[in-house]
């Protein structure tokens, strides 16, 4: 066993450590980068710990490495790397350039490139060979929140007809987004979205003036879907599957916003006593909306955030880093502390379960709601049997962040 040895990196962050309840977080997919809303903690749940820090370890530390089918996750590995190695030798990767560059990953990359995924060992020994497992700390705390997020499902049609009366549209030809820092470096890094009026940017209606009729007949749908509720969801998560009457499917994903605020209408339905907070879950949510469709309206509403879609090509969905994510394998974490594109070995429980879940991730995505250095989204896939895993997932667990060896020899030297 190697001796612990840190190193740290003086970044501070407010950390989720709620109590039991519905705090989930939801998929919001963007373009360029994917984000998901949550319910936010309050003030008394989040901590303050001491920022990151790497501590050395070995592969036999790691609880269930000799039982993991590692070669299920070479898919999403070989996306990243393909990813990482359009970029610069030199561009560093990371906060800090924690992971080192882009040059020091060239060679292992190339290596999972070549392994089979019918050698299980093989992609085993190369991990024990080209890799350094480090453990992932806050301060001294090692445990975090972990949370699970799925792609929506959906039935749809491609026109408007009887039974598919709810739009999806796509970005409008009137909503401008201005980036500040375009205009003056010394203003926040933030993007405002809205419509010029009067010769004036003003906040792009919210989503109730949207649904009352602000973009009909303006021929922005992208498709029709059968179910309001379905339709929230899918503006929750971000992206999705629509299973046309047509026949076939599309899948849609994040063209832009209408800027407006995000509100956890899960929080508001626990706080109104509409929902025990101890049998609270997103299927329950769903199950009371579509049983209280007037109230539901009104609750819908008062989440101002309105997404526009755009139908994707290829598989999916796309992840932060740009890859499509692998349901089981891709999780979402906060780049403010980890690099995208690097595997990571995640140790918590199945959802709502004590039952050992131990297996080689890698960091694909991001949001909004994941924030920490030990905090982590699982990307669960899409439809009925995902939806039921993310819904129950709040656990709390750890992970191991897993460098090439020189890069990893590095910083444990500057320590």
């Amino acid at each position: 066993m190697a001796a612990p040895a840190p190193v740290s990196r003086a970044l501070w962050h407010r950390l989720a450590l709620a109590s039991s309840g519905l705090l989930f977080a939801l998929f919001l997919a963007s373009c360029e980068s994917p984000k998901k809303e949550s319910e936010e903690p309050s003030d008394e749940e989040q901590v303050e710990l001491g920022g990151l820090r790497l501590q050395a370890a070995a592969f036999e530390e790691l609880p269930g490495w000799e039982d993991d089918s590692l070669e299920e996750a070479l898919p999403a590995l070989q996306r990243s790397c393909r990813r990482l190695l359009t970029q610069p030798d030199e561009r560093a990767l990371g906060p800090d350039g924690l992971a080192g560059t882009v040059g020091d990953w060239r060679a292992p990359c190339t290596h999972l490139e070549a392994t089979s995924s019918s050698d299980p060992e093989q992609l085993r020994q190369l991990f024990q060979s080209e890799f350094t497992p480090l453990a992932v700390l806050d301060g001294e705390e090692p445990q975090g929140l972990f949370t699970g997020y799925y792609e929506a499902e959906l039935q749809g049609s491609l026109t408007r007809k009887p039974g598919y009366e709810v739009p999806l549209y796509g970005k409008p030809g009137d909503l401008v987004e201005v980036d500040l820092q375009e205009f003056r470096a010394d203003l926040p890094p933030e993007r405002l979205v809205g419509r010029v009026e009067g010769g004036r940017l003003q906040p792009y209606p919210a989503r109730a003036a949207i649904e009352n009729g602000h973009l009909q007949g303006r021929n922005e749908e992208v498709l029709w879907v059968s179910d309001p509720v379905d339709a929230f969801f899918l503006h929750v998560q971000g992206s999705g599957v629509v299973r046309l009457d047509e026949g076939g499917e599309v899948r849609v994903g994040f063209a832009g916003s209408n800027g407006r605020p995000f509100y956890a209408i899960g929080r508001a339905l626990i706080d109104e006593g509409i929902i025990e907070r101890d049998k609270s879950s997103m299927q329950a949510i769903r199950d009371w909306l579509r049983a209280n469709p007037e109230r539901a309206q009104e609750l819908m509403h008062r989440n101002e955030r309105f997404i526009f879609f755009r139908l994707l090509d290829g598989p999916g969905p796309i992840g932060a880093q740009g890859v499509p994510l692998t349901p089981g394998r891709s999780l979402a974490v906060d780049p403010a502390h980890l690099p995208l594109g690097v595997p990571l070995w995640l140790e918590t429980t199945w959802p709502a379960t004590e039952r050992p879940l131990q297996r080689l991730m890698v960091a694909q995505d991001t949001g909004s709601a994941i924030k920490g250095v030990v905090r982590g989204d699982f990307f669960w896939g899409s439809g009925e049997s995902a939806l039921e895993q993310a819904g129950r997932m709040r656990q709390q667990g750890r992970y191991w962040l897993l460098l090439p060896r020189a890069v990893a020899e590095a910083y444990l030297a500057q320590s």
